[in-house]
C-alpha cells in the first residue's frame, strides 16, 4: 500500500490561498462589484485572482484538443490560459463558456486523463507542464530543494522588532558613511575655496585700484644676448599686442602688413600683406599705414586701425577679416577693447572717440571733447576709457554712461602715449621727454619724471628724447618706457603711486613705437622702427624694423599682492 503524500508547508499555503480565493469570490459575487473593479483596475485584481484560481485543485483546467501539447502562457501582454479565462468570467458574474472545437461544439472539461493518457495537474505542478517518463526523479529532487529553501527562509525570518532594529542600524550606517564622504569632500575643497576667496579679494582690490603687486624689485636685467629679434615687416613696426594666454604676438607696420607670431618658436603663423591705396574692397588687408591695434580679453577678436580712417576686425585664430568699421573722418590712432566684453573704443585724429559693439557689428556712439588729434587710448573693465590728446596737452577720462569726461593736464608737450596701470591709475608719455603717473582723482600728476630718457643734440640744439611708448604690467608697480635713445627703460612705482624710480636700461636701437608686457610678466615685447609711428621727423638708418622679445627674469622670492592706500 502506497504511503500517503507528505503534507508540506507549500501545500498548507496553497490550501489557505484557495480558501481565501473562495471567500473573496463569494463576497464579490454577493456585492456585485467585481465587474466594476475588473473594468477599473484589472492590473491590480486579475493577477491576484488568476493566481488563486491556479492553486484551486477543485477547478478543472481545460486542455487543448490535442492533449495539452501547446503550453499555456500567461505573461505580460501574452494570451491567457483558458482556465484563467473561465475564472475571470465567473468572477465578473458571467457564465463561463467552454472553448469550442473546430466545428463550434463545446468541449467537455476533462476530469480524467485525456486520450493521450496525460494525467491531470497535481498539486505543486503547473497544469500545462509536460511530464515525461524520466521526470519523476527530477520532481522529487525539486520538492526537496523547495523544502530546504523554505527551511532556510524560516531560519532567517525575523520579528517586527528585530526588523526595526536592523533598519535603524542600516540607516545609521548610511548616515555615518555620508558624513565621512562629506568630510572628505570638504577637505578636498578647502584649498580651491581658499584660492577662490583670494581671487575675489584681488578682484575687489582691482576694482578699487588698490591692488599693487610688488614685482619691480625682483626683476633682474636681461642678458642682451637673450633678446630675440623677429624680422618680417618691411617698414617700421607701429603697434603690437600679445594674446591673453601669452602664446601669440600680433604686430602691424607702416607697410600695411599684419603678422601673427608664435612666442615660443618665433615663427610667423599668418601674414596679411598690405595692399595699394584704393584696393580695400578687393584686398583682404589694409592699404595704408596701420597705426594701432587691440585684442579682446577673450582672445577672439583683433581690431586694427589705419591712416585711411578704417577699422578692421579679425578672427585671431584664422586671421580672417570679419568686419570693416567706417565713420572716422581721419586716421584711427587708438584702439582698446573693454575688458571682459566685445565693446571697442576707437580714437582718431578727427578729435573724437567712437564706441562699437564688435560681436554685433554695430556702431554705438561718438564722444567729443579733445581740441587736437588724439594719439593714444586705453581702457580696462569699467565702462570708461582714457585718451592722450596730443597737442592739446590733456589726458581725458571718458565716462560712457554719464556722458561726462575728466580733464587732466601736466605735460608741457604733445602727449603721444598712455596706458592704464589699474582702474584708478595710469601712466603717460610726451614729446617733452616727461613721464607722468596719474591718479584718476587728481587733476595733476602724482609723480612726474622730466627728461626720462635724457637729452639729445639735434643740429646744435639740446632737446629731450621723446617718449614714444609706455607699458604697465597690470596691477603692479612695474613700468616700461621707449624712445629713440637706444634703450628701453624700466621703472618702479613707489608706494601709493606717488614716486617714479628708474631701475635699469635695456639696449635697443631705433624708435620704440610700441611696448607690451605679457600678462604673466615673464617677458616684454617691443616694436622697433626706423621712424616714429606718427611721422618722419627723424630716421635711424642703423635700426631694424623688427619685433624684440625681452625675457624678464625674477628672483626666487616674489612678493604677493599688497594693497597700499589709494590716492
Amino acid at each position: 500500500m502506497a504511503a500517503p503524500p507528505e503534507h508540506t508547508e507549500s501545500d498548507a499555503v496553497g490550501e489557505l490561498s484557495i480558501r481565501l480565493f473562495r471567500v473573496v469570490m463569494g463576497f464579490m459575487a454577493e456585492m456585485k462589484l467585481m465587474k466594476k473593479e475588473v473594468r477599473d483596475g484589472p492590473a491590480l485584481l486579475l493577477p491576484l485572482l488568476l493566481h488563486l484560481h491556479d492553486q484551486d485543485k477543485s477547478v478543472a483546467k481545460p486542455m487543448d484538443a490535442a492533449g495539452g501539447g501547446a503550453r499555456c502562457r500567461r505573461a505580460a501582454g501574452g494570451p491567457t490560459c483558458p482556465g484563467s479565462m473561465a475564472a475571470a468570467a465567473a468572477a465578473s458574474g458571467r457564465r463561463a463558456k467552454a472553448p469550442r472545437g473546430a466545428a463550434g461544439r463545446r468541449r467537455p472539461r476533462p476530469a480524467v486523463p485525456n486520450a493521450q493518457g496525460r494525467p491531470r495537474a497535481v498539486a505543486g505542478r503547473p497544469a500545462d507542464e509536460e511530464v515525461s517518463s524520466d521526470s519523476e526523479t527530477e520532481s522529487l529532487s525539486l520538492g526537496r530543494r523547495r523544502r530546504e529553501a523554505a527551511a532556510a527562509e524560516e531560519e532567517v525570518e525575523e520579528t517586527p522588532q528585530e526588523k526595526k532594529l536592523r533598519l535603524a542600524k542600516q540607516y545609521l550606517e548610511e548616515l555615518r558613511q555620508l558624513e565621512e564622504e562629506r568630510a572628505e569632500e570638504e577637505e578636498e575643497e578647502t584649498q580651491p575655496a581658499d584660492l577662490i576667496g583670494d581671487r575675489l579679494k584681488e578682484d575687489v582690490l582691482e576694482q578699487k585700484g588698490r591692488l599693487q603687486r610688488l614685482v619691480a624689485k625682483d626683476v633682474q636685467p636681461p642678458d642682451p644676448a637673450s633678446i630675440r629679434v623677429l624680422r618680417g615687416h618691411q617698414l617700421p613696426v607701429t603697434c603690437l599686442v600679445i594674446s591673453p594666454d601669452d602664446r601669440f604676438i600680433f604686430s602691424a607696420s607702416k607697410d600695411g602688413s599684419l603678422i601673427k607670431w608664435e612666442v615660443d618658436s618665433g615663427k610667423r603663423l599668418c601674414v596679411v600683406p598690405g595692399g595699394k591705396k584704393g584696393t580695400e574692397e578687393r584686398h583682404m588687408g589694409h592699404a595704408s599705414q596701420i597705426l594701432c591695434m587691440a585684442i579682446s580679453s577673450d582672445g577672439k577678436y583683433l581690431a586694427t586701425g589705419d591712416r585711411n580712417k578704417l577699422i578692421m576686425i579679425w578672427d585671431t585664430a584664422t586671421c580672417k577679416r570679419l568686419h570693416i568699421f567706417t565713420g572716422h573722418r581721419d586716421a584711427v590712432s587708438g584702439l582698446s577693447f573693454r575688458k571682459g566684453t566685445h565693446q571697442l573704443y576707437s580714437a582718431s585724429h578727427d578729435r573724437c572717440v567712437k564706441v562699437w559693439n564688435v560681436a554685433e557689428n554695430a556702431y554705438v556712439e561718438t564722444l567729443f571733447g579733445h581740441q587736437d588729434v588724439i594719439t593714444g587710448l586705453d581702457s580696462l573693465s569699467r565702462e570708461c576709457c582714457v585718451t592722450a590728446g596730443g597737442r592739446d596737452g590733456t589726458v581725458r577720462l571718458w565716462k560712457i554712461p554719464e556722458e561726462t569726461q575728466l580733464v587732466f593736464s601736466g605735460h608741457q608737450g604733445s602727449i603721444d602715449c598712455i596706458q592704464l596701470i589699474n582702474e584708478e591709475h595710469m601712466v603717460s608719455g610726451a614729446d617733452d621727454g616727461s613721464l607722468a603717473l596719474w591718479g584718476l582723482t587728481k587733476k595733476k600728476p602724482l609723480a612726474l619724471a622730466r627728461q626720462a630718457h635724457g637729452m639729445q643734440d639735434s643740429q646744435g640744439l639740446e632737446q629731450p628724447y621723446w617718449i614714444s611708448a609706455v607699458a604697465a604690467l597690470r596691477n603692479s608697480d612695474l613700468l616700461a618706457t621707449g624712445s629713440h635713445s637706444a634703450s628701453v627703460k624700466l621703472w618702479k612705482c613707489g608706494e601709493g603711486f606717488r614716486k617714479l624710480e628708474h631701475l635699469w636700461d635695456i639696449p635697443l636701437v631705433g624708435f620704440v613705437n610700441s611696448l607690451k608686457f605679457s600678462s604673466s610678466g615673464d617677458f616684454l615685447v617691443a616694436g622697433i622702427g626706423q621712424e616714429h609711428r606718427l611721422g618722419r621727423w627723424w630716421r635711424i638708418k642703423e635700426a631694424k624694423n623688427s619685433i624684440c622679445i625681452i625675457p624678464l627674469k625674477q628672483r626666487a622670492t616674489t612678493s604677493g599682492p599688497e594693497s597700499p592706500g589709494s590716492s
